[in-house]
């Protein structure tokens, strides 16, 4: 075992967040008790949890699906897309306002036509939930490949390096870490962006989100939170996958040295 892997097991590491957690468990069983018909116990939540395994699994099957092939696909494309607007700027000019535009318009407002395009099944879905997760990766992407030193990238020059082996040697390694961190915001957002197209996309009513709306309908409050711990979890499962992977493919990275004591 290494020293990640043994940094990951220390008490320093998941301690606080055990701590923090009981306390909001605590906060949230004490108002429950005194607003039943707002909240669900706590008990109450585990119990449904308990006793319906096999609804909230396949549901959740169904959510991680839209979640990790939605992100993959936005995140690749917005990979590609910084990778252009680095290489030429015309590129980045043409198409950040675009992406802005992207960005700031609502998911929701196109999802109807978003089902009209691609139907009732899955592919609408993973596109709202590449849009969410689109700019962000975009925009630290972008940052990433321009971080390079720019005396190693004189070096390149000086070597007569082309463009494509800068962007490999030289750009590409730069941007890891940025990448990286991009992907601990977006994995997370993913999972709201499916929760979200299930919400707004029509189509196969399965997933978390429908799910929960469908409780939600009939007020069954216990299924609607039990839903949401669920989620919690699912996002919490990927950001410790990104982050485990980072730490295993970056141990080589300067900021890998600056974290050990």
């Amino acid at each position: 075992m290494d020293k990640d892997d043994h940094g990951l097991l220390h008490s320093r590491a998941w301690l606080p967040p055990l701590v923090a957690f009981g306390l909001l468990t605590l906060g949230w069983q004490l108002y429950a008790v005194h607003n039943r018909f707002v909240v669900p116990t706590v008990p109450q939540i585990l119990t449904q949890l308990v006793d319906h395994p096999g609804l909230f699994w396949n549901n959740l099957l169904v959510t991680l699906q839209e979640a990790v092939v939605g992100a993959s696909i936005g995140m690749l494309a917005a990979f590609v897309l910084a990778m252009g607007m680095c290489q030429v700027r015309l590129v980045e000019r043409a198409l950040m306002p675009l992406a802005v535009v992207l960005n700031v318009t609502p998911v929701i407002a196109i999802a109807p036509a978003l089902v009209v395009a691609f139907g009732f099944g899955m592919t609408p879905k993973y596109i709202v939930t590449a849009v969410i997760v689109f700019f962000p990766f975009l925009i630290n992407s972008l940052t990433g490949l321009r971080s390079s030193d720019p005396q190693a990238h004189d070096v390149f020059t000086t070597l007569h390096a082309s463009r494509w082996e800068i962007l490999v040697h030289l750009r590409l390694p730069s941007s890891l870490p940025f990448l990286f961190a991009a992907a601990r915001i977006c994995m997370p957002l993913s999972v709201v962006g499916a929760v979200v197209a299930e919400f707004t996309a029509a189509g196969k009513v399965s997933g978390l989100g429908s799910l929960i709306e469908t409780s939600a309908s009939l007020s069954d409050l216990k299924t609607v939170y039990a839903s949401v711990l669920v989620l919690a979890f699912m996002g919490i499962g990927l950001t410790v996958v990104v982050i485990v992977l980072q730490r295993r493919l970056l141990g080589w990275h300067q900021t890998a040295a600056l974290r050990r004591p």
